[in-house]
């Protein structure tokens, strides 16, 4: 690929923290905060070891308007290729090029995707006052007009402390959606993963969103109550949601790996895994005693079952229909499939019936019988390489 003199001269870069939800991994990047004030739940591993720092406004605005040369750069650099209109096209010959950097291969990531949504970093962007909140939102939604969607990470704890004006404020500024982390309703795993808050923090927060007007998008994690505290987790996550009633409720399955303090918890015998049936098994209860009417999604690759998604209520028979479904087969199809979903070669039950990648994942079991490892032992290792 050519280069384009325009963007080697540019020079500009700005900040991008280390994650974002999955529904926003076409969305431009803008870091509003540093890692994560709270930093102690017992299954994250993000931000172990960072401090947690409020940027300032000029901060922000000076990184916004970094985005914004590049992205005029790009285009013009499209432009002077013969490109014309055609930016996206040529965005996505540079999202992985090296030479012009991660800013520059964000970007041109976003450019290509054509998502117009934008994301504030990082882990509670709502922690910050609410008039520089206001004023670095107003800010982005000037410099990028085209924006359809400004989203962020919030925390239920934060949001329980601010007013419903206040949130109201954030919303007129072009605030459109609040992604919270809630992962159990249930106080005493509340209290066990050292989450920061409680069940009613999370009622209040989620209501005061849904009431100033913004779109709500709740986390919740199954097999996050191991064996011991599986169906309160299950019961209670759903009644709490029963009362926020949020737009969105996403589906994040509890992994762990030696980077997670709960890791520890594991070899000391205080915390025991589900099976992947058994976190199935807890994922039905909890759509069973769901009175809501949100839209369901299972968009993480740590999902098991990821068409386990619709709209509720009207979806909660299909959703349910599924889950029976895969727990009807016969235990070898049930491990064919949780090894081929793991190894990337199945998307849904269905397929189980290509024949050809059905016979692969069934001689890689045997071969890794041959081979003295167990089955779970490599689910684990496909599980860690994703995470």
């Amino acid at each position: 690929m050519p280069s384009y003199p325009n963007l080697d001269s540019l020079g500009r870069t700005f900040e991008l923290g280390p994650i974002r939800p999955p529904s926003e991994a076409r969305s431009l990047l803008i870091r509003a905060t540093r890692n994560c004030p709270w930093n102690r739940c017992q299954f994250c591993p993000i931000y172990k070891g960072s401090r947690f720092e409020l940027r300032t406004v000029p901060e922000v605005v000076a990184d916004i308007e970094s985005a914004k040369a590049i992205a005029d750069g790009i285009r013009e650099a499209a432009w002077r290729a013969g490109y014309g209109d055609r930016v996206r096209e040529f965005a996505a010959q540079l999202r992985r090029d090296p030479r012009y950097g991660h800013c520059v291969n964000h970007v041109a990531l976003w450019l290509s995707t054509g998502s117009g949504a934008a994301f504030l970093q990082d882990s509670n962007s709502l922690l910050m006052r609410t008039a520089e909140l206001v004023e670095v939102i107003a800010f982005l939604r000037k410099t990028f007009p085209e924006l359809g969607r400004v989203t962020t990470y919030g925390r239920s704890h934060t949001a329980a402390r601010k007013s419903v004006t206040e949130l109201e404020e954030l919303k007129h500024a072009g605030l459109d959606r609040v992604h919270i982390g809630l992962e159990t309703g249930y106080d005493a795993l509340l209290t066990y993963m050292e989450k920061g808050c409680t069940a009613r923090d999370h009622v209040a927060g989620g209501r005061k969103i849904r009431e100033a007007g913004t779109s709500l998008c709740e986390y919740v994690m199954p097999g996050l109550g191991g064996r011991t505290m599986s169906g309160d987790h299950a019961l209670e996550t759903a009644r709490v949601l029963n009362e926020i009633d949020p737009d969105y409720i996403r589906l994040r399955s509890l992994h762990v790996s030696p980077m997670m303090s709960l890791w520890t918890r594991i070899e000391a015998g205080d915390f025991e895994m589900q099976t992947e049936d058994e976190v199935v098994r807890e994922i039905a209860t909890f759509i069973e005693n769901l009175e809501v009417t949100s839209r369901l999604k299972s968009d993480h690759t740590l999902n098991l079952l990821m068409e386990v998604q619709g709209k509720l209520p009207e979806d909660r028979d299909k959703c349910l229909d599924i889950i029976d479904r895969y727990l009807s087969l016969p235990d070898d199809e049930r491990l064919n499939f949780q090894l081929g979903r793991r190894a990337g070669y199945y998307s849904t039950l269905g397929d189980l019936a290509d024949t050809e990648k059905h016979d692969l994942i069934d001689h890689a079991i045997r071969q890794i019988g041959q081979e003295g490892i167990s089955v779970e032992h490599a689910l684990l290792r496909l599980k860690n390489a994703v995470i």
